[in-house]
């Protein structure tokens, strides 16, 4: 997509297009059957974001088969199929290889009406913003490969990352939503600019409405943080208006692992949109450009 969206798009005429995605990433948690429901629950929602249905998926993982039992990366493979199972995903085939260190991930490709499709660049000003995950993952992953995270919050995390973003992703066309993406790597702010560079507009969120994970902010405060995150802070603290502190502004840019959809959508049907795909109103696009965090 020319505006840098979260997929590829094909017409395939009749109305219909293809959208496909790929994602590969390295494990954030120790359980191999975890991390492989997560890769699939990730790469699943680039699909879900643009409206789309996932159809199918090819499956890939690199090993280091001198190193790691092949037992375990089984455990990886059953996570990943159990997780597309239940999004209605036919997983056709895949491709493995021998690595230095284990990666794992799917392509994905999902089917959609070209008048149910929904970009980065749609959004107007005076649309709402709904984003239907809590922050802070990157902080708790990040933790997890210390061994420093609570067991109960790495149980939160994981929930998190494994929920699919199915019903958000249904439900945008249906409830006016104009721009969606989901919210990973780049963090919230991040994609947040994605979306407004597209849809040329600016943007203002609203800190205190922002759902962050539980704990995560104390992880923060224990110096816990993610390079990601920090690649992030660097390429969007000049580009983003603020008085709120700096663990504030972390949070808004902390990368995420399967986070949720972040939707523009008309103020009078937010509230539809959020009873029956969840999520939360944390700020507004604006006709004046730039990003604030209020």
């Amino acid at each position: 997509m020319a505006t840098g969206d979260d997929a590829g798009v094909y017409a395939l005429g009749n109305g219909r297009a293809l959208v496909q995605t790929v994602d590969i990433f390295t494990p954030v948690v120790d359980s191999p059957s975890d991390w492989g429901r997560i890769a699939a629950a990730n790469a699943l929602s680039d699909v879900y974001a643009m409206g789309a249905e996932p159809l199918t998926a090819l499956q890939y993982i690199g090993w280091p088969r001198d190193e790691l039992p092949l037992d375990l990366a089984g455990e990886v493979i059953r996570g990943g199929m159990d997780l597309m199972a239940e999004a209605g995903c036919t997983v056709v085939g895949g491709h493995s290889i021998d690595s230095p260190e284990p990666t794992f991930g799917y392509a994905v490709t999902g089917l959609v009406a070209l008048d149910r499709l929904v970009t980065n660049g749609g959004g107007r000003a005076g649309d709402v913003l709904v984003l239907t995950k809590p922050l802070g993952i990157g902080v708790v992953t990040t933790a997890i490969k210390r061994g420093r995270c609570p067991a109960d919050l790495e149980r939160r995390a994981i929930e998190l990352m494994t929920t699919l973003n199915r019903s958000a992703g249904e439900n945008l066309k249906p409830h006016g939503a104009q721009a969606a993406t989901d919210v990973t790597g780049f963090g919230l702010l991040g994609h947040l600019r994605e979306m407004c560079d597209a849809s040329s507009v600016g943007a203002v969120v609203e800190f205190d409405r922002v759902p962050v994970l539980e704990g995560a902010e104390e992880l923060l405060s224990q110096g816990i943080w993610p390079g990601g995150s920090q690649r992030n802070l660097e390429s969007l603290r000049p580009e983003v208006a603020t008085e709120r502190a700096d663990a504030d502004l972390k949070i808004a840019v902390d990368a995420q692992t399967s986070g949720g959809l972040l939707v523009a959508i008309p103020e009078g049907r937010a509230a539809g949109f959020v009873e029956v795909a969840g999520g939360t109103v944390i700020g507004r696009l604006t006709s004046e450009k730039g990003l604030r965090l209020a």
